[in-house]
């Protein structure tokens, strides 16, 4: 009887890989147009568009990121944008001038910077490969693991290009 043992070899490599999707933010992310706002979707007239301002529910943004948008080419005045912050702090986790992907992209970011990265320390890391994720994600990884791995690579554990090797 023949018995033979596999052997995982991309387990036993001691590869571990960082994957973006374990940071990806969960919060949901709407837009904010200020165009509805604005007279003939164009002009801030301060009296219509602070009446305007104040109509809306800003309770349905609660515990939302909100991107404000301005689909015309209207010129909105600082004051606009502050006004608007101000009714959305007290719902909003996170505003920014900046449509729903950026936000989205930004988040990301921002959980990937502030995450507890130890782990990884003295480790060959390989960052997954995903293409259709921004690359200022794979900028930003490498700018935080290249300190603390052993070896940095790109791709799938089984088959990874190597970027970086202490």
């Amino acid at each position: 009887m023949n018995t033979q043992t596999f052997v995982n070899k991309a387990e036993a490599s001691g590869i571990i890989a960082f994957d973006f999707l374990d940071y990806k933010p969960t919060t949901e992310i709407v837009e904010l147009d200020i165009k509805d706002h604005l007279f003939m979707g164009m002009i801030v007239k301060e009296k219509e568009f602070k009446e305007s301002i104040a109509a809306l529910d800003y309770s349905v943004y609660n515990e939302k990121a909100v991107g404000i948008i301005c689909s015309t080419d209207a010129i909105i005045p600082p004051w606009a944008y502050m006004l608007i912050m101000e009714k959305l702090s007290p719902y909003a986790v996170y505003v920014d001038l900046n449509n729903a992907e950026t936000i989205l992209l930004d988040l990301w970011k921002r959980r990937i910077t502030y995450a507890d990265l130890k782990h990884y320390k003295n480790q060959k890391v390989v960052v997954r490969a995903h293409t259709h994720h921004d690359s200022a994600l794979y900028l930003l990884a490498t700018g935080l693991l290249k300190p603390l791995v052993k070896s940095l690579m790109y791709g799938e554990i089984g088959l990874p290009k190597v970027i970086f090797k202490n």
